[in-house]
């Protein structure tokens, strides 16, 4: 999947397609698959590289929501379970299955929760991944043993799905590719085209590394673009009514010696009323979320100094050892794109709706907000689905449902981080096998080598070393320190890849470097 390809596509097709979606996150992504695989001729543009915003900042889950069975949304429960069995299903690679363990003070807590979580399996059914089961202390000790003693009554054990959100992302955008779909990152959307009936036929977009500017025919546009869908629909409709409300979701990344074992910790109730999770993942531990409404979507969010103690206070209440910011590793933002206007600020953003809304314009352009990473391919049907029917395209039926996702391999071995690649990581060994010096180490205390720089340039689009170092290994957002120490290596290795000067190395470390100092707290 080569950038410059994917641009030479473009020419081929005149310039002219069925659908065209705005927006590289989850959602658009998933669009872009579902179109492409219908056998429709899709773009996809994205302004940044692909899930650079919310959808590489979640907690890692593919999860029904407990907490929505809590607030009695069965329904939504209901559907977000049946899309994490699929998604479980259709990328392997990607989604494990990950023991939470709730710990019980008090003694009413676990057969609450122990009839609660039955439900919820029994709302999965046939998709569920595993039976909720009361546990003695001995064995909530022997899955979680950092969780805290003094009063400890028992527990609760369930299931849900953990993965990689900016990794399940690019296999998304390698999918659509796959089905002849073209994806690409770094173009961004400058205007809206019209016809003489005030329909929209199209997009001016500019390539915002090389300046180049494009006009794209469509037949129809759909706005995927997260808690940025008002600045597409302004485009379409000056002074229209804003339909996001942004909420931020701050998360912290500690060491694993936090919880000791392989099993994730759900706090139920934390004191402003949210779920709080503590959750593995590439040998970490990921502490989160909280949930900051705020007014103006960033592109690059910082976690807030109450965020980060609210998280460290939280967590510290349930576990023996207790994280200091001196112990984040790297802590990192995330815009939830809730569909709720700013006329409903006397809400609190936990208790407004995660279900997805669609928009239909009067000159045809189709936006979709909401939702959240689980549901994303259910989103996805249904907005190709209207799409059909706005543009008058031939209805082609979905096939996403069971359709295996780029990289599909079963049975992976997650003690690596190669699992990741499923079935493309025989490809980066081949690498390696090349050329020795290709197996060379970014940095001593992870399994990152040269070979997936290259591989990530080559066959995943990177275009700067953040691409690299935040989407395509996660070092960034695994230990900020040690992502800053090895971005003038793989800034090397890029240039060298992509006939760079030095300049463009020198510059590349600098912007980095500026964006990794705001994922550390001291």
């Amino acid at each position: 999947m080569k950038r410059e390809d994917l641009l030479k596509e473009i020419h081929n097709h005149g310039n002219e397609f069925d659908i065209l979606v705005i927006g590289g996150g989850a959602t658009g992504l998933g669009v872009a698959v579902d179109a492409a695989t219908r056998g429709y001729k899709v773009v996809l543009l994205e302004q940044n590289d692909f899930a650079k915003g919310t959808s590489s900042r979640s907690t890692k889950l593919v999860h029904g929501g407990v907490r929505y069975l809590q607030q009695g949304d069965i329904q939504m429960v209901i559907g977000a379970l049946r899309e994490r069995g699929r998604m479980s299903r259709n990328a392997p690679h990607l989604v494990k299955n990950m023991r939470f363990i709730i710990g019980n003070y008090k003694w009413w807590e676990q057969p609450f929760y122990t009839i609660g979580l039955t439900l919820y399996d029994m709302l999965a059914g046939k998709l569920g991944l595993g039976k909720s089961l009361p546990l003695t202390k001995k064995l909530i000790y022997k899955e979680i043993p950092c969780l805290k003693k003094g009063g400890l009554k028992g527990g609760v054990v369930y299931h849900d799905g953990q993965f990689d959100d900016a990794r399940m992302a690019i296999a998304l955008a390698q999918t659509a590719v796959d089905y002849n779909g073209i994806c690409l990152n770094y173009v961004r959307v400058t205007g809206l085209l019209k016809d003489s009936s005030d329909k929209i036929c199209g997009v001016n977009a500019v390539d915002t590394l090389t300046g180049e500017s494009y006009s794209f025919k469509t037949k129809i546009v759909i706005n995927a673009t997260g808690v940025f869908v008002d600045e597409i629909m302004r485009m379409d409709k000056p002074g229209a009514k804003k339909k996001v409300r942004p909420s931020q979701g701050v998360h912290l990344v500690v060491d694993s010696k936090f919880l000791g074992g392989n099993s994730a910790l759900m706090i139920p109730k934390t004191k402003d009323g949210r779920v709080l999770f503590g959750v593995p993942w590439h040998g970490k531990v990921v502490l989160g979320t909280t949930d900051t409404p705020l007014d103006t979507p960033l592109l690059e969010p910082r976690p807030l100094d109450e965020e980060v103690d609210f998280i460290l206070d939280q967590a510290g209440q349930y576990l023996d050892l207790k994280p200091t910011k001196a112990d984040v590793l790297s802590a990192f933002a995330g815009l939830r794109p809730l569909a709720a206007s700013t006329d409903t600020d006397s809400k609190k953003t936990k208790e407004i709706s995660r279900s997805h809304k669609i928009y239909k314009s009067q000159s045809g352009l189709l936006t979709i907000t909401g939702g959240k990473w689980t549901t994303y391919r259910e989103m996805a049907e249904e907005t190709v689905n209207i799409a059909i029917e706005m543009c008058k395209l031939i209805p082609k039926e979905c096939i996403t449902k069971n359709l295996k996702l780029h990289g599909y391999l079963e049975n992976t071995d997650d003690s690596t981080w190669n699992y990741v690649y499923g079935s493309d990581a025989e490809k980066i060994f081949e690498l390696i096998k090349e050329n020795k010096e290709n197996e060379v180490l970014l940095h001593n205390d992870y399994t990152f080598t040269v070979a997936h720089v290259i591989w990530a340039v080559r066959e995943e689009m990177a275009q700067t070393v953040e691409d690299v170092l935040a989407r395509r290994v996660r070092v960034l957002f695994l230990d900020a320190k040690a992502a800053i120490e090895v971005a003038p290596k793989v800034a090397s290795v890029m240039a060298k890849e992509m006939n760079k000067p030095k300049e463009w190395e020198e510059h590349q470390i600098m912007d980095f470097t500026n964006l990794a100092n705001g994922f550390l707290l001291n």
